[in-house]
């Protein structure tokens, strides 16, 4: 009888939780919604800081005198460092609190752009100096954005949330990458090194809007001892190594193709089409205004369900490694710009899916360190992508088509064998 009455009973009590679950949720979302805002301007800002430059690159060579693998490094540095630093902020915020490194490091990545903005406007031989702002700008920016992802993670209890908030961070920064070029473009327009001394007022809004903004979560547990910390982290990397490795070089490579993807588009467009200034800054916004829309919806539709973040994943990197191949045919203006949007759709449905899986998949105690390894494999993509690209482009076009889309085949074949959610919510195979 008991079962009888169970059948009869549960499906309604579940529908019942469910609804009241996405109620409290929408609820918890509306009381934070300015929270989300601020923290949506952290990677909005530092995107802005980095992806303003490139279509400033080919004046800067100009300018300064330097060779087009030389410029990507203006680029690169700022990534590298970043990669170095971002698993220490990350235990960092772990023990000592989120905003506690948050606001230091946007401070610090305000100073660096003005480092760099100064050195280009006074000094004849500005180069390495510019480099040495940039890694300034480096080690504030390991401190900003990758802390965001587990801050999100420990603002709200439920799972739908985290990843449509998720959704929305990646939104921001993909939206930052849409607005990037053509404000570099616009600015660098008046003066070339413009985008520089514009990042310090970005970072200084940043800062208010946090630190007024968004509170920490209450009832914060007293930080765990490092050696109990660091078994912890030795723990989970055993148990979960398998898709948390597959993620970290996913999101590598799904960087690298992009940000290699951005630093040709700015050569060629210029070098071969005579497309400069503002109109480049907004061709080159096409493909990334398709990204941010596709990171967008991608956040609004998988909510919890691990099995078609997986999915998405995996298509998305198909369309993104199909279309750059399809490049081997024909590099025309128009035909080349439709494949490259047709691939920042692909990686735009791939980001959120990889920040919902990370983030929902670590415990809370660990999860700002495991989300900085990620983050620091997507700094290391970012890095990778201009000077690979610049060194390609002395030799056959089609050989950056073939590695570029064979970087994301690979890619996509880990996303298929590594990644293997379990239909049980929260679980993964450990096969």
């Amino acid at each position: 009888m008991e079962h009888i009455e169970q059948l009869w009973t549960n499906p309604r009590a579940a529908k019942s939780k469910k609804s009241q679950s996405k109620q409290n949720g929408s609820s918890e979302i509306s009381k934070q919604k300015w929270a989300i805002l601020s923290l949506s301007s952290i990677p909005l800002v530092m995107t802005l800081g980095n992806s303003m430059l490139i279509p400033v690159l080919p004046r800067m060579e100009k300018e300064l005198s330097i060779s087009a693998f030389q410029s990507s490094m203006v680029i690169t540095v700022y990534s590298i460092v970043a990669i170095v630093l971002i698993p220490i902020a990350g235990y960092l915020s772990d023990h000592i609190g989120r905003k506690k490194v948050i606001i230091p490091s946007l401070f610090i990545a305000g100073i660096g752009g003005l480092i760099s903005g100064w050195a280009a406007w006074k000094l004849e031989s500005a180069y390495w100096i510019i480099l040495a702002g940039r890694a300034l700008q480096g080690v504030g920016a390991a401190g900003a954005f990758p802390i965001v992802l587990p801050l999100v993670g420990d603002m709200f209890k439920n799972e739908d949330d985290v990843s449509t908030c998720l959704g929305l961070i990646e939104t921001s920064n993909t939206f930052g990458k849409v607005l990037s070029p053509i404000f570099g473009a616009i600015l660098a327009g008046f003066i070339w090194f413009l985008p520089f001394l514009s990042f310090p007022i970005f970072c200084a809004v940043s800062i208010l809007m946090v630190a007024l903004l968004v509170k920490s979560p209450k009832g914060k547990e007293k930080p765990i001892p490092f050696k109990a910390f660091f078994s912890g982290v030795k723990k989970t990397f055993k148990q979960h190594g398998r898709w948390l490795y597959a993620i970290f070089f996913i999101g590598g490579i799904l960087m690298l193709v992009l940000f290699g993807i951005l630093f040709y588009l700015s050569e060629v467009f210029e070098t071969k089409y005579g497309i400069k200034d503002v109109k480049k800054g907004i061709f080159l916004a096409l493909p990334l205004g398709a990204l941010c829309l596709s990171s967008f919806i991608s956040g609004k539709v998988i909510k919890k369900n691990k099995i078609l973040m997986k999915w998405l994943t995996f298509g998305g990197i198909i369309a993104a490694a199909l279309s750059i191949a399809a490049l081997w045919f024909s590099i025309k203006l128009w035909y080349m710009i439709t494949m490259f949007l047709i691939s920042g759709v692909g990686i735009g449905i791939g980001l959120p899916c990889l920040d919902s899986l990370i983030t929902d998949g670590v415990e809370k105690k660990e999860r700002g360190t495991i989300t900085s390894f990620y983050s620091s494999m997507r700094f290391i993509g970012v890095a990778a992508g201009p000077p690979i690209i610049a060194l390609l482009m002395k030799y056959a076009n089609h050989w950056i088509f073939i590695i570029m889309s064979g970087l994301s085949m690979l890619a996509a074949v880990v996303t298929l064998l590594a990644i293997k959610p379990q239909a049980k919510e929260n679980n993964y195979s450990k096969s």
